[in-house]
């Protein structure tokens, strides 16, 4: 029997319903046969943190919707992902418009208590990437504050390491410098996926590279075979957790143009779906996707691109069962 429980498409069809993440059930509506819930994926309607554009407080909405179309099997891993996981929208986190730090502390309460703290494991779709903050600490408290803080697999065109924009020490420039500093995270087991783009200043770089961030810029991964690299950068980690954060403008604007500070010169859609296929062995234990902008791409392909990488990420900790 399936662990995930979807409604039959040719009773139900997917342009029909409530549009729920991928067409999960809703958490209060899984079946007693498909618990202990493996993954509460939940909105983080919130953009109080950003720099430039803002909009990607219905992000969430957007992705529910552009999500109908995405299927359970996955022909790389070979696997139905509803055979493999019990998987369930939780809705989504209450937020504080005007303050990130509040916002921060209410989703982290919110998702403390989602699932089984024991083994549920947290997805949070956002919004912009000031809410991983949130999501990362409540998957360290649950997993009982691991030795050494958590590994964490970074796509982005940022580095996401500064100490404060206009005096904002909680919005998205800022949740790792954060979570560093509060232990959540280890900087010696993190790797920047996609890194591009003009720079403020040279100085942008000093943070990561001080505290020992391993750092793969676009045209490393592009020149320098670092599909290999990002895969031994998986195995030395082991059975470690590793938490993975996903910032949609990682990706070139001519494939996901509804972001916030979209970055030229990334990676392709195909491309990024490969890439996240290199972390295979992973031990995923949390993870986010961020910075959907919905009203800068009309036809909804950024939306379906971040529908297809929250399948992506799902795939990684199924295969691994």
């Amino acid at each position: 029997m399936p662990k995930t429980i979807l409604a039959d498409t040719r009773q139900f069809p997917r342009f029909a319903g409530v549009p729920t993440f991928c067409r999960y059930p809703l958490l209060e509506l899984v079946p007693p046969e498909s618990l202990p819930l493996d993954w509460a994926i939940y909105g983080v309607p919130f953009d109080g943190g950003v720099t430039y554009r803002p909009g990607a407080r219905f992000g969430p909405r957007a992705i529910r919707d552009a999500s109908q179309y995405v299927k359970r099997y996955s022909m790389h891993h070979d696997l139905d992902i509803c055979e493999k996981l019990s998987l369930a929208d939780a809705g989504d986190a209450p937020v504080q418009p005007y303050s990130c730090k509040e916002t921060s502390e209410a989703v982290t309460g919110f998702a403390m208590n989602l699932g089984d703290p024991s083994r549920t494991k947290l997805m949070a779709v956002g919004g912009d990437h000031s809410i991983a903050y949130a999501n990362i600490r409540a998957t360290f408290e649950r997993l009982d504050r691991p030795e050494g803080g958590l590994a964490l697999l970074h796509f982005d065109s940022h580095l996401d390491t500064v100490d404060s924009v206009w005096g904002e020490r909680w919005g998205h420039a800022s949740p790792f410098i954060r979570a560093i500093e509060d232990g959540l995270i280890n900087p010696n087991r993190m790797v920047s996926v996609g890194i591009k783009g003009p720079l403020n200043t040279k100085a942008d770089l000093d943070y990561a590279r001080e505290h020992g961030v391993t750092i793969i810029t676009y045209d490393d991964y592009l020149h320098c075979a670092c599909d290999e690299t990002l895969r031994n950068f998986v195995h030395r980690q082991g059975d470690h957790p590793a938490y993975l954060s996903f910032d949609i403008d990682v990706v070139d604007p001519a494939f996901a143009p509804g972001t916030g500070t979209p970055s030229v010169g990334g990676f392709t859609s195909a491309e990024i779906l490969t890439a996240l296929r290199q972390l295979k062995g992973a031990n995923i234990v949390g993870a986010d996707i961020v910075e959907v902008l919905p009203d800068r791409d009309p036809a909804g392909i950024t939306a379906l691109l971040a529908g297809h990488v929250m399948f992506e990420i799902l795939c990684l900790d199924a295969v691994s069962r």
